[in-house]
């Protein structure tokens, strides 16, 4: 599980996150969703550790982020928007660098990674050096490299950015084997047909504060409406742009995968 514990964050004086706080269920599928500078890579990056928020904390599978760290950190796997690889290792050292570091026992190594590599069609890039990689193929081995320690928690920053549309379903068919095994997953996106295919529930941030958050149905449902009808056929763009042009924040997303 995953909980966000009013957690506040600022640069500056500028207040990038304000008094934040939801939780994700064991085994759910969470995305969290909001324009450029609306806090979403802050809130992951307190998540991960990367940043200390001002107040408040964040619990990763029951363990604080601010008061034990290193063992927050040991039961998450995070995937950055940008691949941050150390690019003169081949994709195979690199795997095996990442497995040191979370003490995965040599024999089980293999078999924790063959199905990811074979879904990602990694096999032809897997022995050639990283910086050899196209940006879509770096993405793929960070997203092996973030589960192959076999994580209680994911956190997916921008996960399906620069990926073709084979490895975007890819992609999707594995977070839902993972999900249906007790994996939580949380992920921020601009690509909202995959949240709305795919995922248990939603957040939505505008201005560092929580703008709504719960099934895609019962964010539609709290929506008042003139037109009951009109209201249930909202998709989760039409609610997204509705609910952030309210918070002052409208701009133009992507909808498809």
């Amino acid at each position: 599980m995953l909980e966000v514990i009013s957690v506040s964050k600022s640069y500056s004086g500028f207040k990038a996150l304000s008094d934040l706080s939801f939780k994700v269920g064991r085994g759910s599928m969470y995305a969290f969703l909001g324009p450029n500078g609306a806090g979403k890579t802050t809130t992951i990056k307190v998540l991960t550790g990367i940043l200390t928020p001002d107040s408040g904390d964040a619990l990763i599978n029951g363990v604080s982020i601010v008061n034990d760290p290193v063992r927050a950190k040991r039961n998450c796997g995070y995937l950055p928007d940008t691949p941050m690889l150390f690019e003169k290792l081949t994709g195979t050292q690199y795997l095996n660098f990442i497995m040191d570091i979370f003490e995965v026992h040599a024999s089980e190594r293999r078999g924790r990674i063959e199905k990811l590599i074979e879904a990602f069609e990694l096999g032809p890039h897997i022995n050639s050096l990283i910086e050899s990689y196209s940006l879509g193929t770096k993405k793929k081995i960070s997203m092996v490299a973030a589960c192959c320690h076999r994580p209680p928690v994911l956190l997916l920053d921008e996960p399906t950015s620069g990926l073709d549309p084979q490895s975007v379903r890819a992609f999707k068919d594995i977070l839902k084997a993972m999900t249906a095994e007790g994996v939580t997953v949380f992920f921020s996106t601009h690509i909202l047909e995959v949240a709305e295919k795919i995922c248990d529930r939603v957040a939505i941030i505008g201005g560092g504060r929580l703008v709504a958050e719960g099934s895609v149905d019962e964010i539609r449902r709290s929506l008042a409406g003139a037109n009951r009808e009109d209201n249930n056929s909202k998709t989760l763009e039409d609610i997204f742009l509705e609910l952030t042009a309210k918070n002052g924040d409208r701009q133009e997303v992507c909808a498809t995968a």
